[in-house]
């Protein structure tokens, strides 16, 4: 009876320690997750703020901060995300919203930025988002929002990372954007300008920045923003871009456990957008993804 005793508390104090041990493992596994607040964490605050960017900071669990770019008549590099001020976030100056009709009278890339000041995107309820703060805030430069946002990083001693998007769309250069050469030079002079470039990953949907960046800045991260059916078939992905990018970024509900392994067997990450559940990201990670773009950062690590 001793024996089965001495035993039987053997076997109970190895199964402890095996848990202990894997629980550590997963939580180890789980710091090396590349949380991204989408567009600030548009869930909570409104998108692409320095308000939002400076309030997600708080959540030690957010790495990185994701943001999308445009560019105005002055060549200002902007942060937003679409490169026609959006009806559903946006306040002209006389107080009143965007008509339907009124759409195109508003590309950012034929306003100088001081025009563009005037409207408030932070205001007008979103219908999508009812829990989103409500504030009076613009549209930042991407100068201005990196300043507040290592300002405050050097305050209480946190450095992000920035995952910004260059928006462009092969046909609408000129008109709603600069040609995907100056559009890259904008971008990666400024984030040389503010020493972040080990911290930034640019990432596109539009193939030719992207190709830009290989070309001219091999050594600036880059992710490929990829969506739809296709988006599974990593390899027919690849052979569009011609080079295999940093980082792979589907949209998440066509990722599989297919899908991450062969992205890490080019030697690339995977960081699927937009994740907006728990049980999502939870399935997601437990496929192996290195990472998460969200809207409610709020979810992580409940």
């Amino acid at each position: 009876m001793k024996f089965k005793s001495i035993y039987s508390a053997l076997i109970i104090t190895s199964l402890l320690i095996s848990h202990c041990a894997f629980s550590q493992i997963s939580s180890s596994s789980k710091m090396t997750i590349d949380f991204q607040a989408h567009r600030g964490g548009r869930g909570l605050m409104p998108e692409n703020t320095i308000p939002a960017m400076l309030a997600v900071m708080d959540n030690k669990l957010v790495t990185t901060l994701e943001m999308d770019l445009a560019v105005t008549k002055d060549k200002q590099v902007v942060v937003s995300h679409d490169p026609i001020l959006n009806p559903l976030i946006t306040t002209k100056p006389d107080g009143t919203f965007i008509k339907a009709n009124e759409f195109n009278d508003n590309i950012i890339y034929q306003m100088n930025y001081e025009q563009l000041q005037k409207f408030d995107v932070g205001l007008k309820p979103h219908p999508v988002f009812p829990a989103q703060k409500k504030l009076a805030v613009f549209i930042p430069t991407l100068h201005d929002l990196i300043d507040s946002v290592e300002t405050k990083g050097n305050r209480i001693g946190r450095k992000m990372y920035y995952n910004i998007e260059i928006k462009s769309v092969n046909g609408k250069d000129i008109v709603e954007h600069p040609v995907p050469n100056e559009f890259v030079e904008l971008v990666v002079n400024l984030i040389l300008k503010k020493n972040i470039t080990s911290r930034t990953s640019i990432q596109s949907f539009d193939l030719r920045p992207l190709q830009v960046l290989h070309q001219k800045y091999p050594t600036i991260q880059t992710a490929y923003l990829v969506e739809g059916k296709e988006t599974g078939n990593v390899q027919l992905k690849l052979d569009q871009l011609g080079f295999t990018p940093t980082i792979y970024s589907p949209e998440f509900k066509y990722v599989t456990k297919e899908v991450v392994d062969y992205c890490h067997a080019q030697h690339m990450k995977i960081i699927p957008w937009t994740v907006n559940t728990k049980a999502e990201m939870d399935a997601l990670i437990a496929m192996g993804v290195d990472g998460l773009i969200t809207d409610y950062p709020n979810l992580l690590g409940n």
